[in-house]
């Protein structure tokens, strides 16, 4: 029994760690006012990586080991952990998945930024490949992430336009 409380201590520890993760996740990220689509795809391949670590870390065999302890004691505290443990396999996933569709858009950040203001003809093609994304990605097709994504393509617009009135 004393064996069994020093583990749901730590199991205990380990939720409140976690739970801190995912609302530092789920916060309004800060930046720049002026930053393009590439920050995005960024953004998510930290996200990715970090609830990667996280579930390397999860299914590592010195937690697996303590949690079927604590299984084979019928603790309480695995009802939450199992919560959390599917909470990060679902913000691993989306990290994941939206870094895969980010990544088919990546291949108009560089024309985006390095043409001039006369960039019509990468549009057609970046608002297909936006359209797509929308259409079938099952995490990234939220109007919160579609206003992102729009906000920083636009960004982007906009600060190639400006180099080019400096530059000429």
């Amino acid at each position: 029994k004393e064996v069994t409380e020093k583990l749901e201590e730590v199991v205990m520890i380990w939720t409140k760690q976690i739970r801190q993760v995912l609302v530092e996740s789920e916060q309004i990220r800060r930046e720049a006012d002026d930053v393009g689509p590439s920050a995005e795809l960024e953004h998510w391949k930290s996200r990715m990586s970090s609830f990667n670590s996280l579930l390397d870390e999860i299914r590592s065999s010195r937690v697996k080991k303590i949690i079927s302890i604590l299984q084979a004691a019928r603790s309480k505290t695995l009802l939450q952990w199992k919560e959390l443990d599917g909470s990060i396999t679902i913000a691993a996933n989306e990290a994941k998945d939206n870094v895969r569709y980010l990544y088919t858009l990546d291949k108009f950040f560089g024309p985006l930024a390095n043409a001039s203001p006369v960039m019509m003809e990468h549009i057609p093609s970046l608002m297909n490949t936006v359209c797509m994304i929308y259409c079938t990605s099952p995490y990234y097709n939220t109007s919160e992430h579609m206003t992102s994504l729009f906000l920083k393509i636009t960004n982007q617009m906009i600060n190639t336009c400006k180099t080019y009135l400096c530059e000429g």
